[in-house]
């Protein structure tokens, strides 16, 4: 009885990764184990049928109520006005509610009897339970994968991992304008960060699941949990690369996801198939991570990465590379400017501010709220963070970006990006020491040496040295690449900044 009741409360067992070693042979039949050695990614966990139907109706409840509750303020209004929350109709509506509950009640123990009865479920969550009771890392779910939102731990490559770091970003101000919170805690935040509504991760969870049996099963991926100071968990995809015959293996790219992307199907690929170390995280409130994506949040779980990394992993800060896309950006600059060491910070299809975005596609009635709301609540602002980092900085600007240009994606001027670009340029260009190396050196005012080191560039006079500075800081920090905002950036095109 004890065991059925594990497999009734016990979590969604997903998929069993395919073993990297040699192929094991199938017993009674089972097309399941001989799944589990073709070149699919298709999983090889063949859940009963009892526990799959119940399953389909557990998930069509949890999308139904996901849409209630969505929709609750509208249905609540209407039922006001058709004088429906009155206290006769009330009482016959909760028996009704009651009824239904106790209905996927029943769901749920039928569930857990086609777990109960099915050989490699048993397996999972008696492996499950002894790590639970144990406490320690040393036991592992062997080839077994964990649902995407971490409700196995110990999976098959999950890790357990608590950050000891102190929170590095101020607390955001108390609700001092109540119409403001409610705003950026109600559809603001769903608006800016669409990857943590239920509804999305719920279409997009077969392709998840897909990536992430490509990164266990094909890199030998590594998954970990990481509670960040606030109390979120966050899950997070490492690759080593550093035993390999790959160049860059020794370098680690962290990847910052943007507002709808996770590490399972994000920019993640892009350093990957270049040949560097990564390592992938999810937003809070995304797919395997809890909490809510808002900016203090952020930043606790990019501290939490970033520890991870250093002390767990054994990456010095030299040998990291941030790389971010589009809103991804914030967490890149705010781990930049908070861990100045690192190697190199790439922002691909980022901003400086979200304010004149936000004003973009909203009415201009709401100007006013808008911009409070996001001063106040949903801040990301990359420049001010970026010109707090002193190292090396490459932009990478889409041509046809869609999303970050103010007016029309063919208008480049428009560009959130410019904005970054000239914010970085505005503050570095009072970097003495270094306009100093640049004016110092022959090559800037000789046409003969800038052909000896490949560049095009006539004699100058001195008055003109200062624009020629600018000209040349900007080819140094951007880049342009002829793409629309979520078109994937090649891998050859990865590239790390110039080191002056």
């Amino acid at each position: 009885m004890a065991k059925l009741l594990s497999c009734v409360l016990g979590p969604r067992l997903y998929r069993v990764y395919r073993d990297r070693g040699p192929a094991r042979p199938s017993r009674d039949g089972d097309e399941a184990a001989e799944g589990a050695q073709d070149g699919s990614w298709e999983s090889y966990y063949q859940p009963r049928t009892l526990e799959k139907h119940a399953d389909s109706i557990l998930a069509l409840a949890s999308v139904l109520w996901s849409i209630s509750y969505y929709t609750s303020p509208l249905a609540m209004f209407y039922l006001y006005r058709k004088g429906y929350l009155t206290m006769s109709k009330v009482v016959p509506f909760s028996h009704y509610a009651g009824t239904m509950l106790l209905l996927l009640a029943g769901v749920a123990c039928l569930r857990g009897i086609g777990r109960w009865t099915n050989p490699q479920y048993i397996q999972f969550i008696t492996i499950l339970e002894d790590s639970h009771r144990l406490g320690t890392p040393e036991i592992k779910v062997k080839g077994v994968g964990g649902d995407p939102d971490l409700s196995l731990r110990p999976g098959g490559n999950n890790n357990a991992w608590r950050g000891a770091g102190e929170q590095r970003r101020p607390h955001l101000p108390p609700p001092s304008a109540p119409p403001s919170y409610i705003v950026a805690h109600t559809f603001g935040r769903r608006m800016l960060y669409p990857g943590s509504v239920y509804l999305l991760q719920k279409a997009v969870m077969p392709m998840l699941l897909q990536g992430q049996a490509r990164l266990v099963e094909e890199y030998n991926g590594k998954r970990a949990k990481l509670l960040a100071c606030d109390g979120n968990e966050i899950d997070t995809m490492f690759v080593d690369r550093r035993e390999s015959s790959e160049p860059h293996g020794k370098k680690l790219v962290i990847c910052c996801e943007g507002n709808a992307g996770f590490y399972e199907v994000g920019c993640l690929p892009t350093p990957l198939d270049a040949g560097y170390s990564v390592l992938g995280w999810n937003h809070p409130g995304f797919a395997g991570s809890t909490g809510v994506p808002l900016p203090q949040n952020e930043a606790n779980a990019m501290d939490v990465v970033m520890q991870y990394a250093i002390h767990r992993l054994g990456f010095p800060p030299e040998d990291i590379v941030l790389y971010a896309w589009s809103i991804g950006g914030f967490t890149a600059t705010w781990a930049a400017m908070s861990y100045p060491d690192i190697s190199a910070l790439v922002l691909d299809a980022s901003f400086d501010d979200l304010v004149p975005l936000a004003l973009k596609v909203m009415p201009e009635s709401c100007r006013g709220l808008v911009t409070r709301t996001v001063r106040q609540y949903l801040n990301l602002n990359n420049g001010e963070q970026l010109c707090r980092y002193q190292g090396p900085v490459l932009l990478v600007r889409r041509t046809k970006d869609e999303i970050i240009t103010t007016t029309v994606p063919e208008d480049i001027m428009s560009n959130r990006g410019n904005d970054l670009l000239l914010k970085l340029l505005q503050h570095r260009g009072g970097l003495e020491a270094e306009r100093e190396a640049w004016s110092q050196d022959a090559w800037v005012l000789s046409p003969a040496s800038g052909y000896s080191r490949g560049w095009s560039i006539p004699p100058c006079p001195p008055s003109l040295i200062p624009s020629l500075f600018s000209a040349l800081q900007a080819r140094k920090h951007l880049r342009n690449f002829e793409a629309t905002h979520c078109t994937p950036l090649p891998p050859p095109a990865f590239r790390l900044p110039w080191h002056l």
